[in-house]
């Protein structure tokens, strides 16, 4: 998988290609390295070849819908799915299967992508390793031994390993850049209500993004045009023109200043990181960029960095859940997200402002909870630049090693096939990726 989005999609269009050819391919790549990699929980085969079969008869008599009719994309599963399961990679909504598809689901739909499944995360969107799964750890594309990142790590370890050609994740606190960043793809954290959020299972409401991972700059600026507009549903959502991105990637770059806040953001830096942000800067200045050096004042005053909110409206989410059953979140978990809070701010565990939150919360339009869905329970002008993780990828933490089981070994389903019904699950979890075919450290799958 080397070519682009783009000059696939022109393929397509021209009948060169044919949508179910490339979406037999794909499910060829899941099928041989999902057990490696563990980036999926849930792969729609069926349903998948019976969108690339619509596809190609649409582009056939003319019905071309645009660069991603007939693309093979997968999405977060954080995301709701009409009638497939959507976990938050969690125990407690291991079988809730939504009734309706996100908005975001919506949209790529009628752009005529076709959707294979569902991607590993970092449980509930809470943490940036991906190692925290129900269903097992997500492993880099490019050193299986290595964390991708997270919280959308399976999304991005995907389209490194060209699993998929793109994939939709959820940023709350760099959760689509910083595993972007691990997996040398690109991750872009669109602006705060560019991109509907309604039917995303939430972390935090006030700061949740919905954005593409991509190969390439291009390829994300296709995806973002399909889905980016405003959503009359979302109270986050902005009544504002979409231009047109694709277009955009042809202007010049005389009129951008790009600020570089070196203080804070490039403190620490792994060399390797260093040389390649560098690199990069001056790219953009060769292109015509204007880069000023800033100074971003007030980060080392306490607070200016701190998690209340994100804290306070995952707790309020979650209360209705972690009081009856807290047993059903990974033990990391729960010291994040499910504990309510030691922290000025935090909500309580129970009473009125744990509940005003969690009706706040609700207002986003993810139907999580039994009353709305089937479920168990549930300077201007300015550009600024600064790295996305201080240092490379790293090894995975001894707790977390490629010889742990996390569930009895005759239980192990490398790939969780969902044929148009509810899949059959596993009643444990998924065992841990196995290391046993020789992939050498360093190499790319």
């Amino acid at each position: 998988m080397q070519q682009s989005i783009r000059q696939i999609g022109e393929l397509l269009r021209k009948g060169s290609l044919s949508p179910v050819d490339l979406t037999v391919d794909c499910l060829a790549r899941i099928e041989k390295l999902n057990p490696r990699l563990n980036a999926f929980i849930t792969v729609t085969a069926d349903s998948a070849l019976g969108q690339a079969r619509v596809a190609e008869a649409e582009i056939r008599r003319g019905d071309w819908r645009g660069p991603l009719h007939g693309i093979p994309l997968a999405l977060k599963d954080l995301i709701d799915t009409a009638g497939v399961p959507t976990t938050a990679a969690s125990a407690l909504f291991k079988d809730r299967v939504p009734a309706e598809d996100a908005e975001v689901v919506r949209r790529l739909k009628a752009a005529g992508a076709v959707l294979l499944g569902k991607q590993n995360l970092h449980e509930f969107a809470y943490g940036g390793s991906s190692l925290v799964s129900y269903f097992g750890e997500v492993r880099n594309a490019w050193n299986p031994e290595h964390i991708a990142g997270g919280s959308s790590g399976g999304s991005a370890t995907a389209v490194a390993a060209g699993l998929i050609y793109g994939a939709i994740g959820t940023d709350t606190a760099g959760s689509i850049r910083e595993p972007a960043a691990l997996c040398g793809v690109v991750g872009l954290k669109p602006t705060n209500g560019r991109v509907s959020a309604r039917g995303v299972i939430p972390l935090s409401i006030s700061l949740d993004h919905v954005g593409p991972i991509a190969r390439t700059v291009a390829d994300a600026a296709v995806i973002f045009q399909a889905i980016a507009g405003f959503d009359a549903k979302d109270k986050v959502s902005v009544d504002a023109p979409v231009e047109d991105y694709i277009v955009a990637l042809e202007k010049k770059l005389k009129s951008l200043r790009i600020g570089v806040p070196r203080k804070f953001f490039f403190e620490e830096l792994d060399t390797d990181v260093a040389s390649a942000i560098n690199h990069a800067l001056s790219g953009l200045a060769a292109m015509g960029a204007e880069l000023r050096d800033l100074e971003l004042r007030g980060l080392e005053l306490p607070g200016v960095t701190d998690r209340t909110l994100q804290k306070g409206e995952a707790y309020a989410f979650h209360a209705e859940f972690v009081e009856p059953t807290p047993k059903l979140y990974q033990p990391d978990s729960q010291r994040g997200e499910c504990e309510p809070a030691e922290n000025p701010g935090m909500p309580p565990r129970t009473g009125t402002g744990a509940s005003r939150n969690c009706n706040h919360v609700r207002r986003r339009g993810c139907a999580c909870h039994s009353d709305h869905a089937d479920s168990s329970a549930f300077d201007r002008g300015t550009e600024t630049e600064s790295r996305t993780s201080p240092s490379p990828g790293t090894p995975a933490p001894a707790e977390h090693s490629p010889d742990q089981r996390l569930g009895p070994a005759g239980d192990f389903n490398p790939l969780r096939i969902h044929p148009g019904g509810p899949a059959h699950r596993p009643a444990d979890r998924r065992a841990a990726l196995g290391r046993s075919d020789g992939f050498a450290a360093g190499s790319r799958l």
